[in-house]
């Protein structure tokens, strides 16, 4: 059983923060989470709104001189708001064509999505998470192929897909701990199998690394190695990535994103056109611009002892690492180092880094991705992916003493 109070000890962003929470957070970053906090909400704009819409009844009052400015700044504040409600009736429109197609559960005050289907039996159930900081439905392909052979669930990372924004600052140490409470609380039993890509990854090694008794296997799909972080070269994607989470979120505030016309012909058969819907809401760029600053220097100095998944931890849990054997798809990497001697390194320092995880468990084992497949090998080879997995169960369920 999840015990939040003593799960959550120390964890930024659980109310209980430790040397690495919001205590030890500069005040900029206390204000940027605010922000995001405020964000998160789709009726924030309508608040907004009103800033200018008082600016310009206070210059209106001051006589003829700033009347101008008044008008301006009403049509502004007419502007937002009209973009405001364009936006909430999008909302409103996607909360009744699409309902969460699992359960929502709490998990302390704010809930996330839970969809669970197929039939265990005597084998540990899967649990998917997809990279980025997207919705679970990003993985309904592999999801739809399991749930054939054993139980699969998605799990929602709080402001992703259906499940509320949660408490910021978003970390990767705090969303272990609620999906480990999502899960029990959404009565599903262990052992689980959690098998993450990329961002997710990392947060399902770190989950493993808290419960290791609930956890019989661990599959990361091209897992993101903080050390990747802490020592790589500056990638300016990542740089840009809470700025440009950010102003998506602003954009969607205010309406300015396209409410595509085959929205009327979409079914929950097309995941990633029902996903992209889903996540027009503000939550999911305000969760991913907090979670998304982990992925910086700074963020890996302030967070990565609760986050990192060091040699050993996860003693002897059978875990399969599953990553291209080349840098196939990550060439926008390079083109920004000039120097060959030093692009070399740059590559030699990617292809090695993420073997590290190998380190973790005493029982992990390398596979290799089809030839071709690049970080994006999930969405291409989902066959792969779920034998891969399907392998692992075989190996781990009641009775099973076959090596990795």
């Amino acid at each position: 059983m999840v015990m939040p109070g003593a799960e959550t000890r120390g964890v930024p962003g659980s109310g209980r923060e430790g040397r690495d929470g919001e205590g030890a957070m500069r005040p900029g970053a206390r204000a940027a989470d605010a922000t995001l906090r405020l964000l998160s909400r789709d009726w924030a704009g309508s608040a907004v709104a009103l800033l200018p819409a008082a600016a310009g009844a206070w210059c209106v009052t001051r006589g003829t001189g700033r009347r101008i400015l008044g008008g301006v700044l009403w049509a502004g504040a007419l502007a937002l708001g009209l973009g405001s409600f364009r936006h909430l009736v999008h909302v409103a429109r996607v909360r009744v064509r699409y309902p969460p197609p699992g359960r929502m559960v709490d998990v302390g005050g704010h809930r996330m999505h839970v969809l669970a289907e197929g039939d265990a039996g005597p084998r540990p159930t899967v649990v998917w998470m997809p990279g980025g900081h997207a919705g679970g439905y990003a993985m309904y392909r592999l999801h739809a192929l399991a749930r054939e052979r054993t139980r699969s669930v998605l799990v929602d990372r709080p402001g992703a897909g259906w499940s509320d924004p949660g408490p910021f600052p978003r970390t990767t140490a705090a969303e272990a701990v609620e999906l480990l409470t999502a899960l029990e609380r959404a009565g599903e039993k262990g052992p689980y199998v959690f098998v993450g890509h990329s961002f997710g990854g990392l947060l399902m090694a770190n989950a493993a690394r808290r419960r290791p008794d609930l956890v019989a296997g661990l599959v990361l799909l091209d897992p993101t190695p903080p050390d990747a972080v802490a020592f790589g070269p500056a990638l300016p994607g990542l740089r840009r990535a809470p700025r440009d989470q950010t102003v998506l979120a602003l954009r969607h505030l205010f309406g300015l994103h396209a409410l595509a016309d085959k929205e009327e012909t979409l079914t929950p058969e097309d995941p990633a056109e029902v996903l992209a819907m889903i996540e027009l809401r503000t939550r999911a760029n305000c969760a991913a611009a907090s979670i998304l600053r982990e992925l910086s220097p700074d963020g890996i100095t302030r967070d990565g002892w609760q986050t990192a998944v060091h040699d050993g931890e996860l003693g002897s849990l059978p875990l399969l690492l599953v990553a291209p054997r080349d840098l196939t798809g990550g060439g926008e990497i390079f083109e920004a180092v000039g120097d060959p001697e030093e692009s070399a390194r740059v590559r030699h320092f990617f292809l090695t880094v993420r073997e590290r995880f190998l380190a973790a468990s005493s029982r992990s084992r390398r596979v290799y991705t089809p030839e071709g497949t690049g970080h994006d090998f999930p969405d291409r080879v989902p066959d792969f992916v779920v034998q891969v997995v399907d392998s692992l169960l075989d190996r781990c369920g009641p009775g099973a003493s076959k090596p990795l």
